[in-house]
């Protein structure tokens, strides 16, 4: 579940060559591995046409040949731009002729159920050679299923950026590990079906996914003796006259997702529409003065969140600076999340902006920051000495320390007003509930994303509203317990 930029990959090789592995090994290892990947895909009574290219993505698809030929599939290896010029891609290919396979001719006439694109791989430098996008063209004509190895053609290997020819894969089977474009945009939208081969080298990596596996061995089973000081004792600051749901979202999922104790400061209209869907919550109407001068003093708040359903002014932005002071677990939101500076404290801050947020902060356009989610929010990060959640498909969540994750779960029915709300909640409960912050921020986003993914099995997910979380979370809760 690692991933791996292509200046990784390399280097990964040539440690691994340092240590004692040839590169003929490696590429013997992931053409082996691609053909046991690949064929619970394949019938024998397929054509298929493999598209080897000049580097070592094209070597990874002559051992793949090689393998289909001695398992009886038809299979045509040919060069679209010519026999390989990397010596082990030459090694594989002299031995693939030594066992009696042939590289077959270019034929246009010839029709393909299956076409394995082996042509350029991480080191694919964009825009495509025209000589490659006339060939490109000819292969969708075909409407095979096209098969990528690593990374489709045309795609970038480290960035969302997309060669206006670039292949849309059916299938993409990346080795040793996911690439960072598998997770941006739009290039993700090319990769179709993904699966990662072992080729035998170590994994390290500072980024992967978060998996279903790692909230079971991260999850908290409460005491029989436990009481709700254990839990902790929020201060949410939330809510307006004119949206008083993004604190009642806020709040009923923080309660939802195990929180012991709540305040929300509001007004007091909005108290009123609160009160009556999440009764367990406190209330208090304070300006940024009383609450500095008596509340966070006398009530030993333990977190906070701020921001859900707040417009930014000057007085959120003392509010802001107050609380940033106090060394408590904080989560801002929505209007609290502005350019700042930020202290570098015990207590984990940690910042939950969509992409049009984002890129108001970096002053970027929305495309760039899609383009390259990945190490701009770790860059941020790192940077700020803060916990940056990027939501949106495959959410990136990035550490101060250099580390980070992308969340694969939940779908377009989150694409509604509210959701960012639940999550703030959650993350508030989350924070309070386990010692361990990376793995408290990752459940809350994880779980958050299976709610919407419950519901989409069961209904439209034109249909999904964020009070929805308050009747999905103790299900999908109760489901990590039992594991």
């Amino acid at each position: 579940m690692y991933i791996y930029t292509s200046e990784q990959i390399k280097a990964a090789d040539q440690l691994a060559e340092k240590r004692g592995m040839s590169t003929f090994s490696l590429m013997e290892n992931a053409g082996c591995g691609l053909y046991h990947a690949i064929c619970p895909y394949l019938s024998t009574n397929q054509k298929l046409l493999i598209a080897s290219g000049k580097g070592n993505n094209g070597g990874d698809g002559i051992v793949l040949a090689r393998y289909l030929k001695m398992a009886g599939f038809e299979v045509d290896l040919i060069f679209p731009l010519g026999e390989p010029k990397t010596g082990v891609a030459k090694q594989h290919l002299h031995y693939y002729e030594q066992c009696g396979f042939p590289v077959e001719e270019w034929n246009p006439n010839q029709t393909y159920d299956v076409i394995v694109d082996a042509l350029l791989g991480v080191g694919a430098i964009l825009p495509l050679q025209e000589s490659l996008v006339e060939w490109i063209k000819w292969m969708k004509s075909m409407k095979a299923t096209i098969i990528s190895i690593d990374v489709p053609t045309g795609i970038s290997s480290n960035s969302g950026v997309v060669d206006q020819n670039a292949i849309k894969a059916d299938y993409t089977f990346s080795l040793h590990g996911y690439k960072p474009s598998r997770f941006l945009f739009p290039s993700s939208h090319f990769y179709g079906q993904v699966e990662v081969v072992d080729i035998g080298l170590p994994q390290k990596s500072n980024w992967r996914v978060w998996t279903e596996k790692d909230v079971q061995k991260s999850w908290v089973k409460r005491e029989t003796n436990a009481h709700k000081g254990l839990f902790g004792t929020g201060l949410l600051i939330a809510g307006s006259h004119e949206m008083p749901g993004s604190a009642a979202l806020a709040a009923s999922s923080a309660m939802r997702f195990g929180i012991g104790k709540l305040t929300v400061n509001t007004t007091q209209h909005a108290s009123a529409i609160i009160g009556p869907i999440v009764p367990e919550v406190t209330f208090l109407y304070h300006t940024y003065e009383e609450l500095v001068r008596s509340e966070w003093k006398n009530r030993r708040f333990t977190c906070a969140a701020i921001g859900p359903g707040l417009d930014p002014t000057d007085d959120l932005e003392k509010l802001v600076t107050y609380l940033l002071k106090q060394n408590v677990p904080l989560i801002l939101d929505a209007g609290a999340i502005q350019s700042r500076s930020y202290p570098r404290g015990e207590k984990p801050i940690i910042l939950t902006p969509h992409p049009g947020e984002f890129s108001r902060l970096l002053q970027l356009s929305t495309k760039e920051i899609q383009e390259n989610r990945i190490e701009l929010a770790s860059e941020y990060a790192v940077t700020h000495h803060v916990i940056l959640i990027l939501k949106g498909e495959y959410t990136v969540i990035a550490f101060p320390d250099g580390t980070g994750y992308i969340n694969t779960t939940g779908n377009a029915s989150l694409a509604k007003g509210g959701s960012g709300d639940a999550l703030t909640g959650m993350l508030l409960a989350s924070i309070e509930g386990n010692d361990c912050v990376k793995a408290a921020v990752l459940n809350a986003v994880y779980i958050h994303g299976v709610c919407s993914d419950e519901w989409v099995r069961k209904y439209s997910e034109h249909t999904f509203v964020s009070s929805d979380f308050s009747s999905l979370l103790p299900m999908i809760c109760k489901s990590f317990e039992k594991e």
